[in-house]
């Protein structure tokens, strides 16, 4: 089984498709996936999400990670365990959410806005840290974490990534990033998603490849 860095590997992205429907599910994902986009996400604040939930992981197979978002209790986490998420994205550092999350065999990336939060989320077994919101948390704070956090941990900027400061991120230190609006707003439709997401993947292999990364 791929861990979560493997998920991450060939295009660090995970798609947040915040507001979607069931209805659209199979169109979006083929849209994220067409553009080399493996992991996606559900947030449980979109309408009908667990059904979603189920669509996608059932549409996605083994070709793709999908994971639920906006988890805040361990209720949550059972129904997305149940639904067939392999990722628990929250938006909070609660160590029993993490817990759960693990317990049910599922990557967990919490959400941290401080270094004390992040310690607190590795030490409760988080796979990744998502450092939310982003817009708080630009390339300078990414470089002092990327300094005193363990080697190999995962830190992935969520809210305010756009195709224009993905580069200076990556120079502090990010590893990937959750991208919501930038690539997936409720009524766009598949191919508005597929030139998002397309366009959100070149400028990342671009700016990896002048960095090296």
């Amino acid at each position: 089984m791929k861990d979560l860095r493997a998920w991450l590997h060939d295009l660090p992205l995970i798609g947040i498709l915040r507001g979607i429907t069931p209805a659209e599910a199979d169109a979006a994902l083929d849209a994220l996936e067409g553009a080399g986009w493996r992991v996606v996400e559900v947030p449980l604040n979109s309408p009908d999400a667990l059904a979603t939930l189920k669509r996608m992981v059932a549409r996605a197979g083994d070709r793709l990670l999908i994971g639920a978002g906006t988890v805040l209790t361990t209720d949550e986490v059972a129904a997305i365990a149940d639904a067939g998420a392999g990722l628990m994205v929250a938006p909070n550092c609660s160590p029993a959410v993490i817990h759960a999350a693990k317990a049910r065999g599922m990557w967990a990336a919490p959400g941290v806005a401080t270094p004390t939060e992040a310690f607190a989320a590795l030490g409760a077994g988080a796979d990744a840290l998502k450092m939310f919101p982003g817009e708080s948390l630009p390339p300078p704070i990414v470089k002092a974490w990327r300094a005193v956090m363990p080697t190999g941990t995962l830190l992935l900027p969520v809210g305010g990534v756009k195709p224009d400061n993905i580069a200076a991120y990556l120079k502090a230190g990010a590893d990937g990033f959750g991208i919501g609006t930038s690539v997936y707003r409720p009524g766009m439709g598949p191919g508005d998603i597929a030139a998002a997401a397309s366009e959100l993947a070149a400028r990342y292999r671009d700016a990896a490849r002048i960095l090296g990364a």
